[in-house]
Protein backbone atom coordinates (compact mmCIF):
# COMPACT_ATOMS: atom_id res chain seq x y z
CA UNK A 1 0.00 0.00 0.00
CA UNK A 2 1.17 3.77 -0.46
CA UNK A 3 0.46 6.56 1.99
CA UNK A 4 1.00 9.79 0.08
CA UNK A 5 2.14 12.65 3.09
CA UNK A 6 2.56 15.94 3.23
CA UNK A 7 5.99 16.04 4.86
CA UNK A 8 7.67 12.73 3.80
CA UNK A 9 6.41 11.38 0.48
CA UNK A 10 4.88 8.22 -0.59
CA UNK A 11 4.99 5.99 2.59
CA UNK A 12 4.91 2.10 1.20
CA UNK A 13 3.48 -0.42 3.76
CA UNK A 14 1.82 -3.53 4.13
CA UNK A 15 -0.92 -4.28 6.21
CA UNK A 16 0.91 -6.04 8.55
CA UNK A 17 2.94 -2.92 9.61
CA UNK A 18 -0.07 -1.07 10.94
CA UNK A 19 0.01 -0.28 14.75
CA UNK A 20 -2.88 0.31 16.49
CA UNK A 21 -3.35 2.72 19.12
CA UNK A 22 -6.55 2.02 20.76
CA UNK A 23 -6.83 4.71 22.72
CA UNK A 24 -4.80 7.21 19.90
CA UNK A 25 -2.05 9.01 21.08
CA UNK A 26 -2.54 12.67 22.97
CA UNK A 27 -3.60 15.47 21.25
CA UNK A 28 -4.34 12.81 18.44
CA UNK A 29 -7.25 10.36 20.02
CA UNK A 30 -9.21 10.10 16.64
CA UNK A 31 -6.46 8.47 15.38
CA UNK A 32 -5.55 4.47 15.56
CA UNK A 33 -3.77 3.41 12.88
CA UNK A 34 0.09 4.29 12.85
CA UNK A 35 2.67 2.96 10.43
CA UNK A 36 6.88 3.37 11.83
CA UNK A 37 8.96 4.17 9.31
CA UNK A 38 12.83 5.08 8.76
CA UNK A 39 13.58 9.15 8.92
CA UNK A 40 15.67 8.89 5.55
CA UNK A 41 17.99 11.73 6.84
CA UNK A 42 19.25 10.29 10.01
CA UNK A 43 18.70 6.75 10.31
CA UNK A 44 18.44 7.12 14.57
CA UNK A 45 14.89 8.66 13.82
CA UNK A 46 11.71 7.28 12.95
CA UNK A 47 8.85 8.49 11.83
CA UNK A 48 5.36 7.68 13.22
CA UNK A 49 2.78 8.03 10.92
CA UNK A 50 -0.51 8.28 10.54
CA UNK A 51 -2.16 5.77 7.56
CA UNK A 52 -5.62 7.79 8.51
CA UNK A 53 -4.45 11.40 8.57
CA UNK A 54 -1.67 12.35 5.40
CA UNK A 55 -0.58 15.00 7.29
CA UNK A 56 0.05 13.73 10.51
CA UNK A 57 3.65 12.20 11.05
CA UNK A 58 5.53 12.61 14.76
CA UNK A 59 9.53 12.84 14.95
CA UNK A 60 10.58 9.58 16.88
CA UNK A 61 14.06 8.49 19.00
CA UNK A 62 14.52 5.72 20.83
CA UNK A 63 16.08 7.00 24.58
CA UNK A 64 18.39 4.04 24.45
CA UNK A 65 20.42 5.71 22.13
CA UNK A 66 20.59 9.04 24.10
CA UNK A 67 20.08 8.17 27.59
CA UNK A 68 21.95 5.38 29.67
CA UNK A 69 19.75 5.64 32.79
CA UNK A 70 16.61 5.89 31.24
CA UNK A 71 14.17 3.33 32.57
CA UNK A 72 10.58 2.54 33.94
CA UNK A 73 8.15 -0.18 34.84
CA UNK A 74 5.10 -1.54 32.72
CA UNK A 75 2.09 -1.80 35.01
CA UNK A 76 0.20 -4.76 34.24
CA UNK A 77 -3.09 -3.16 32.94
CA UNK A 78 -0.44 -2.22 29.92
CA UNK A 79 1.18 -5.22 30.02
CA UNK A 80 -2.41 -6.55 29.04
CA UNK A 81 -3.55 -3.92 26.88
CA UNK A 82 -0.62 -4.63 24.58
CA UNK A 83 -0.56 -8.54 24.86
CA UNK A 84 2.83 -8.42 26.08
CA UNK A 85 4.87 -11.45 26.54
CA UNK A 86 8.30 -11.16 26.42
CA UNK A 87 10.64 -8.17 26.74
CA UNK A 88 11.66 -8.88 23.41
CA UNK A 89 8.32 -7.49 22.10
CA UNK A 90 8.84 -4.15 23.33
CA UNK A 91 9.78 -1.13 21.77
CA UNK A 92 9.96 2.31 23.22
CA UNK A 93 10.06 5.42 21.87
CA UNK A 94 10.49 9.36 22.57
CA UNK A 95 8.48 12.20 20.62
CA UNK A 96 11.52 14.59 19.16
CA UNK A 97 10.42 18.62 18.46
CA UNK A 98 12.63 19.51 16.25
CA UNK A 99 14.81 22.47 16.11
CA UNK A 100 16.62 24.66 13.00
CA UNK A 101 19.50 25.01 16.04
CA UNK A 102 20.98 21.47 17.42
CA UNK A 103 20.95 22.29 20.75
CA UNK A 104 16.98 22.97 20.99
CA UNK A 105 16.17 19.66 20.09
CA UNK A 106 14.37 17.75 22.75
CA UNK A 107 12.32 14.59 23.54
CA UNK A 108 9.41 14.04 25.43
CA UNK A 109 11.39 11.40 28.26
CA UNK A 110 7.98 11.76 29.99
CA UNK A 111 5.25 9.71 27.93
CA UNK A 112 7.11 7.05 26.20
CA UNK A 113 5.35 5.68 23.21
CA UNK A 114 5.28 1.56 23.89
CA UNK A 115 4.88 -0.79 20.99
CA UNK A 116 4.62 -4.15 21.16
CA UNK A 117 6.30 -5.52 17.86
CA UNK A 118 4.80 -8.75 17.66
CA UNK A 119 0.82 -8.08 18.27
CA UNK A 120 1.48 -4.05 16.92
CA UNK A 121 -0.59 -2.57 19.50
CA UNK A 122 0.82 0.42 21.04
CA UNK A 123 0.31 3.02 23.74
CA UNK A 124 1.76 6.12 25.23
CA UNK A 125 1.97 6.21 29.07
CA UNK A 126 3.00 9.08 31.22
CA UNK A 127 6.26 8.19 33.61
CA UNK A 128 5.43 9.48 37.38
CA UNK A 129 9.53 9.99 37.55
CA UNK A 130 10.06 13.76 38.50
CA UNK A 131 13.22 13.43 36.69
CA UNK A 132 12.28 12.64 33.22
CA UNK A 133 11.27 15.65 31.35
CA UNK A 134 8.38 16.67 28.55
CA UNK A 135 11.48 19.06 27.01
CA UNK A 136 14.66 16.76 27.58
CA UNK A 137 17.70 18.28 25.58
CA UNK A 138 18.54 15.22 22.99
CA UNK A 139 21.99 15.86 22.46
CA UNK A 140 23.85 17.99 25.66
CA UNK A 141 26.31 20.19 24.97
CA UNK A 142 29.90 19.84 26.65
Amino acid sequence: MKLETKYHGILNYEEDDIITFAKGLPGLQDLKKFILVDFEENPIFKILHSVEDEEVGLVTVSPFDFINEYEFELKDSIVERLTIKDSNEILVLNTVTLSSKVENITTNLKAPIIINTKSKLGEQIIIDNEKYMIKHPLLRSE
